[in-house]
């Protein structure tokens, strides 16, 4: 059993326990069937947290996007979100014996419609992990490259941006492409105006000295409850933040570029295309938010990140 093995066993996330369908069982027990439409037709509502502290962070927030994300597929949300949220807070307790003192998970989220389109008997699922640090602890001090790429951000005559679901054919395309023009970059994409959008799996800021933060406008994508954080630490620091179309010269043309999101809170963009940002290194409000964000939670965000990227 987990128990018995060392809190920083590389086993950890396999033998986590998940809740899946009304019951907590490891994690390799749950399964989904060939029958669910979730898998046959990839209709997967999700949602993504992470612990701070052993601790799940921001959670009425990410559930209040999840049940938006439920009324948009018409699923009876307030009764879902409900059990969802159960499942939540319970999971640090359930699978206490595997965190080791200091790390944090992610908290994994999804709902899928079950057997019948009409989502009368929908799968709700709640899994994690220790967050996967080694992938990323370098960026905080290095940072990111990213590559604007050719495919486009779904139109909202598809499904609408403020729907987080699992439906993320064009994300993978994107990190295609990107991977094969700069291997290691992360990709971009723009709106289907040609105003820049989000990368794959997160929000982009611009930041310029004579205006503040720049995002793209909420409205065209999906809401980020870290880029929410972010504008708290702004407004703290006394630095503007707007929303406004971005193309791709003036996003470039940035005195300093982030991408945000709940796994890795803040990381720097260093280079656009191949062109460097600023000086080309991580700059000085990326370091003043990000030393705000770690005094926020109590934990110091990209050390933490060093410390456990071998476990």
């Amino acid at each position: 059993m987990a128990k018995s093995l060392p809190r920083r066993h590389n086993w950890a996330m396999n033998l986590s326990q998940a809740y899946f369908c009304g019951a907590w069982m490891p994690l390799q027990d749950a399964h989904i069937p060939l029958s669910d439409v979730g898998f046959g037709l990839g209709v997967t509502v999700v949602e993504r947290l992470r612990t701070f502290a052993g601790r799940p962070f921001r959670v009425d927030e990410h559930l209040k996007r999840l049940q938006r994300s439920l009324e948009i597929v018409g699923w009876n949300a307030a009764t879902i979100v409900a059990e969802v949220r159960e499942a939540v807070v319970a999971f640090p307790d359930v699978n206490a014996e595997l965190m080791a003192p200091g790390d944090d998970w992610y908290i994994a989220v999804f709902v899928t419609p079950g057997d019948l389109p009409t989502a009368t008997q929908p799968r709700i699922g709640v899994h994690g992990g220790a967050l996967p640090f080694a992938g990323w602890a370098d960026k905080f001090e290095t940072g990111v490259e990213v590559v604007i790429t050719d495919v486009r951000q779904t139109p909202a005559n598809c499904w609408p941006p403020e729907l987080k679901c699992r439906s993320r054919m064009h994300y993978y395309l994107a990190d295609q492409e990107a991977a094969r023009r700069q291997p290691g970059a992360r990709a971009v994409l723009l709106d289907q105006q040609g105003f820049v959008g989000e990368a794959s799996t997160a929000n982009v800021v611009a930041y310029y000295a004579d205006r503040g933060i720049v995002t793209p406008r909420i409205g065209g994508v999906l809401p980020g409850i870290s880029q929410q954080v972010l504008f708290e630490l702004a407004d703290t620091g006394k630095i503007a933040h707007i929303e406004a179309d971005l193309t791709p010269q003036e996003f470039a043309a940035a005195d300093e570029l982030f991408i945000t999101s709940t796994s890795i809170c803040l990381q720097p963009i260093v280079r656009v295309d191949g062109k460097a940002v600023g000086g080309g290194f991580p700059g000085p409000v990326y370091r003043q938010l990000l030393d705000a964000w770690s005094k926020k939670v109590g934990v110091d965000i990209a050390s933490q990140a060093r410390q456990f990227a071998v476990r």
